[in-house]
């Protein structure tokens, strides 16, 4: 089942306080795991970029011109996305991650940037994990 797409008007980002609305109680998620990616992966950069009417606006994480990580409001939670190449892809098969990331890892879809990893971040306990992939993606 896809999520009903938030912030699908290509001509309006979301504002602070619609964001923030929107992702409810994930709201405070989202801005600590802003400030640890941030501090972990500096100097970082952030873009709202639209990927489409069926997709909405996500928040891109970069570094220079590398991606770091996406993420994507839902409502009251948010998805991080990450492309992950095939030395990540290894290196995320070496790591202490959990079983079920992995087997997110590697049922990824496949695109030329890499496999297109996404885990939903519900609670505090999902940002440990987006935090480990952001650091095997930039050290890979």
């Amino acid at each position: 089942m896809n999520p009903r797409v938030l912030f699908d008007d290509k001509a309006k980002p979301p504002a602070e306080s619609e964001l923030t609305k929107a992702l409810g109680p994930t709201s405070s998620l989202w801005d600590g795991l802003k400030q640890r990616i941030a501090a972990a992966h500096a100097p970082l950069d952030e873009e709202w970029v639209f990927s489409g009417k069926n997709y909405g606006w996500s928040l891109r994480l970069k570094q220079k011109k590398r991606a770091v990580l996406y993420l994507s409001p839902k409502e009251g939670w948010f998805r991080a996305s990450f492309a992950f190449g095939e030395k990540a892809v290894q290196a995320a098969r070496e790591s202490d991650l959990p079983a079920p990331v992995l087997t997110i890892i590697e049922q990824a879809p496949r695109f030329a940037e890499g496999r297109g990893v996404r885990i939903e971040v519900r609670s505090r306990k999902d940002i440990g994990v987006v935090e480990k992939l952001a650091a095997i993606k930039m050290a890979n």
